[in-house]
C-alpha cells in the first residue's frame, strides 16, 4: 500500500507540472485493489461539472483519489475534473473526495464525472443520451471498485419552464430508482444540492424564473425516497454571472456534499 501512495504521489506531481488548465489527463495509474477503491458518480449540469476559476492548489493531486478520464483510464484528480466544455473549471467534486478521503484512511477515491453543462433532466432520465453515457462510464469503473454514492447537481435547466420546475420532483426521484436498478446499487446513497439562492428573480428574459420552485422540489426528494440527502447551498456566492457558483463557494459546497454523503453512509440501509 505504501508503495503504491508513492508511486502515485510521484506520477501525479509529474502529471501535474506537465499538464496545462486546459490540457486532459494523460498520465495513467493503476487502481488499488478493488475492496479499497471507493467509486462516485458525478452527473448534472454546469454546476457540477464546475466553472470556478482553477488555482495553484487545485493542480495539486491527492494521493488517494483518482478520476475516470473520457479514454476510461484512472489518473490523479486534479481540476478541471470534467471536459464538457471550454469554460470547464473547479467543480465540486475535488473539495468532496479529498474530504471523503480524509475521512476513509484505508481506502481511495475514485470519481467518475459525467456532468455537462446546460443540460436538462430529460436527458439524464432513463433511455436519455446523457443517462446512458453516465451509466456506460459507471459499469467500466465499477469493474475497479465499488459504487459508494452518486452526486448531482441540476436544475437550472428546469426552471425555466413551470411545467419542469413543478415536476422536477417526481421526475428526479425516479431517475435515481433507475439508475439504481440500472447500476445493480439498491441503496447506494445519492447526494443532490440545492440551487445558488444568487440566480435572479425575476428575470427579464425569463430564464431561471422558477428556481424557487426547483429547490423546493428538490427539498422533498428525501422524502420520495429512501437514502437521499440534499445539500444547502445558503451563503455561497456565484463567479460575477449570477449562475456558477465561484471556487471557493464550490469548495465548501463538496464538502457539504462530504458530510451528507458520510452520513447518508452511516445510516443502515432498510
Amino acid at each position: 500500500m505504501r508503495l503504491w501512495l508513492f508511486g502515485c504521489v510521484a506520477l501525479g506531481l509529474l502529471w501535474g507540472q506537465a499538464r496545462g488548465a486546459d490540457q486532459p489527463a494523460t498520465t495513467t495509474v493503476t487502481p488499488p485493489a478493488r475492496e479499497k477503491f471507493q467509486l462516485y458518480l458525478l452527473i448534472g449540469q454546469s454546476n457540477m461539472a464546475g466553472r470556478g476559476a482553477v488555482e495553484a492548489e487545485d493542480q495539486k493531486p491527492h494521493p488517494r483519489v483518482l478520476t475516470f478520464t473520457k479514454d476510461k483510464t484512472w489518473a490523479p484528480a486534479v481540476d478541471p475534473l470534467h471536459s464538457d466544455k471550454a469554460t470547464a473549471g473547479v467543480g465540486l467534486g475535488s473539495s468532496f473526495a479529498r474530504a471523503m478521503a480524509e475521512a476513509n484512511p484505508n481506502v481511495t477515491i475514485g470519481l467518475i464525472p459525467c456532468a455537462v453543462g446546460g443540460t436538462p433532466l430529460v436527458r439524464w432520465q432513463k433511455e436519455g443520451d446523457l443517462w446512458q453515457q453516465a451509466v456506460e462510464r459507471a459499469k467500466l469503473a465499477m469493474r475497479d471498485g465499488t459504487l459508494r454514492g452518486v452526486l448531482w447537481h441540476q436544475g437550472e435547466a428546469d426552471s425555466a419552464q413551470l411545467m419542469t420546475a413543478e415536476t422536477y420532483a417526481a421526475r428526479l426521484s425516479q431517475m435515481v430508482r433507475d439508475l439504481r436498478v440500472e447500476l445493480g446499487t439498491p441503496d447506494v446513497p445519492f447526494v443532490a444540492g440545492r440551487l445558488g439562492e444568487f440566480l435572479l428573480d425575476p428575470r427579464p428574459d425569463g430564464r431561471r424564473s422558477h428556481w424557487r420552485i426547483v429547490n423546493e422540489q428538490l427539498d422533498q426528494l428525501p422524502k420520495l425516497v429512501a437514502r437521499t440527502a440534499v445539500v444547502d447551498s445558503a451563503g455561497l456566492k456565484h463567479k460575477g454571472d449570477d449562475v456558477h457558483f465561484d471556487s471557493p463557494s464550490l469548495r465548501t459546497f463538496g464538502r457539504r456534499y462530504a458530510d451528507a454523503m458520510l452520513k447518508l453512509q452511516a445510516t443502515p440501509a432498510q
